[in-house]
C-alpha cells in the first residue's frame, strides 16, 4: 500500500519538528531550573526585607503617641525611618536596668499583686508572661546533645534532645538507667513530649543542637552535612540492638 501525499507530508512535518521539540524541551528545562533557583534565593530575601519594613513602620507609629509638637517629624522637619525602633530599644534597656535592682523588683512585685486581683486581666497577664519567658529565657543550650530513639514504635526513628538524667524516685524505681529526653514536634519544636528512656536505647548523633532544630523546623528539607564523618572517614554511630535481638 503506497503512502498518500498527506501521510508523506505528515511524516516530513514530524521530521522537521523533532529538533525544535527537543530544543523546546531543553529551553523549558533550563528556564524551570533557573527560575526555581531564583525563587529559592529571592523569596527569603524579599520576605525578610518586607518584614523589616513592616516592623520599622509599625514601631514608628509609637511616636504618634507623643504630642504633635514633640514628635521628631515636627522638631526635625523631616521623617527619619527607624526612630520608633530606637526609642523602643532605649525604653527596653532602661526598663531592664530599673527592674534588675532591688527597688525595681519590688515595684514589679507590687504591680503583679495588683494585677492578680483584677478578673480576666490576671489570667491574660500570667499567660503572656509565661509565653514571653518561654521564648526569650529558654535556650537551646539547655539541651545537652542530640540522639535518635525508636519512637513511636520499633523501626521508626525520632530526633530527641537530652536534657539530663532522671533523678530521685524515678531513677530508683526504674530497672534501667534512664535519661530525660525531649522529643519536639514539627514544624513547631517548642511543643513536644517528655520521655524517660533507658540510656542503652539512645543512638548518639554528631550533629549539633542548632542543626537538629533546622532539620526539625524544615521537616527534613534542610539536612545538615555529616562533616565529621566525611573528614575522618569513619562511620557514624550504629543503632543499638532492638529488644528482640538482645533477647
Amino acid at each position: 500500500m503506497s503512502a498518500t501525499p498527506w501521510n508523506t507530508m505528515t511524516w516530513l512535518l514530524r521530521l522537521i519538528w523533532r529538533p525544535f521539540g527537543l530544543l523546546w524541551r531543553l529551553v523549558k528545562h533550563i528556564m524551570k531550573t533557573n527560575m526555581l533557583a531564583g525563587l529559592l534565593v529571592l523569596t527569603p530575601i524579599v520576605a525578610t526585607v518586607y518584614f523589616l519594613h513592616f516592623l520599622i513602620s509599625a514601631v514608628d507609629r509609637i511616636l504618634l503617641l507623643l504630642p504633635e509638637r514633640y514628635q521628631p517629624d515636627t522638631l526635625l522637619g523631616f521623617h527619619i525611618p527607624g526612630l520608633g525602633l530606637i526609642l523602643v530599644i532605649i525604653v527596653l534597656f532602661l526598663t531592664g536596668l530599673i527592674v534588675r535592682n532591688v527597688m525595681g523588683r519590688k515595684v514589679v512585685t507590687i504591680g503583679e499583686r495588683i494585677l492578680a486581683h483584677i478578673p480576666f486581666v490576671s489570667k491574660f497577664y500570667n499567660a503572656l508572661k509565661q509565653l514571653i519567658e518561654a521564648i526569650f529565657q529558654s535556650s537551646i543550650k539547655d539541651f545537652q546533645r542530640v540522639v535518635l530513639i525508636e519512637y513511636p514504635r520499633l523501626g521508626v526513628y525520632t530526633l530527641g534532645f537530652v536534657t539530663g538524667e532522671a533523678m530521685g524516685e524515678i531513677q530508683r524505681k526504674t530497672k534501667q538507667h534512664v535519661i530525660n529526653l525531649f522529643v519536639p514536634t514539627t514544624p513547631n519544636p517548642t511543643s513536644g513530649f517528655y520521655l524517660m528512656v533507658p540510656e542503652e536505647d539512645l543512638i548518639p548523633l554528631d550533629m549539633g543542637v542548632e542543626d537538629a532544630f533546622k532539620l526539625l523546623i524544615s521537616g527534613g528539607i534542610l539536612n545538615p552535612e555529616d562533616n565529621r564523618t566525611a573528614l575522618n572517614g569513619e562511620q557514624g554511630p550504629t543503632a543499638p540492638e532492638s529488644k528482640e535481638e538482645r533477647s
